[in-house]
């Protein structure tokens, strides 16, 4: 009995401990949907992170203006590239790259909104412990609340304001800690070959080249 009262005081103290910023796991893939409030778009997409590596690849179904097509791209921050990838022609495009890569983390000087619970906490697996953020982007580019889980520190969504885009509301789900095929993250053979098409223009992050498409 004595035994069970110290786990319980034990636990306790921990679920007490205010929460304190955290970086999600280096290799990450699942899902995501991004919605922007100016451009009317929802995007549904599957997401490989490397944060070692500073990789993304985006996989994404999108809807603008009630059409409908995909996109495929890998971002390579450390080569200052991106390859448009299109596996049906197995063909590609290769852009440059403007902008340092931004870990899935929550900054230092973020403020804790509050420690809530998504979904019921009537039982047991009927909810999840979450923590809630606020604070400014890198170099005071906006504002965002961010929303991971208080045990992993895994994304379960952002949102950001931007004068460029308004709003933009990005929700992970199905998330994986890890990435089942490492090779993803590599360009394809067909993406290497010295007479593929490169473009001049540089976008300046992954909405900015993605709405440029619109």
């Amino acid at each position: 009995m004595q035994l069970l009262v110290v786990v319980t005081c034990l636990l306790a103290g921990c679920l007490a401990q205010k929460p304190k910023p955290c970086s999600s796991p280096p290799l990450l893939s699942g899902d995501l949907t991004v919605a922007t409030q100016n451009e009317k778009m929802w995007t549904n997409a599957k997401y490989l992170y490397d944060a070692l590596g500073q990789r993304v690849r985006i996989m994404e179904t999108v809807m603008y203006e009630n059409t409908t097509f995909t996109f495929d791209a890998l971002l390579l921050f450390k080569e200052a590239t991106i390859y448009e990838i299109n596996q049906h022609d197995r063909t590609c495009k290769k852009s440059p790259l403007k902008g340092d890569f931004h870990p899935m983390a929550i900054p230092k000087n973020a403020s804790l909104v509050g420690q809530i619970i998504l979904g019921s906490s009537s039982g047991p697996g009927q909810g999840l412990l979450v923590n809630v953020w606020w604070g400014d982007l890198p170099e005071k580019a906006g504002k965002f609340m961010s929303t991971v889980t208080e045990f992993g520190c895994i994304p379960v969504s952002t949102v950001y304001h931007t004068e460029k885009f308004g709003w933009v509301q990005t929700t992970f789900f199905n998330n994986v800690v890890g990435i089942p095929d490492p090779g993803q993250l590599n360009p394809p053979a067909y993406c290497l070959d010295d007479g593929m098409k490169v473009e001049e223009e540089e976008p300046t992050d992954f909405l900015s080249l993605f709405l440029n498409k619109l």
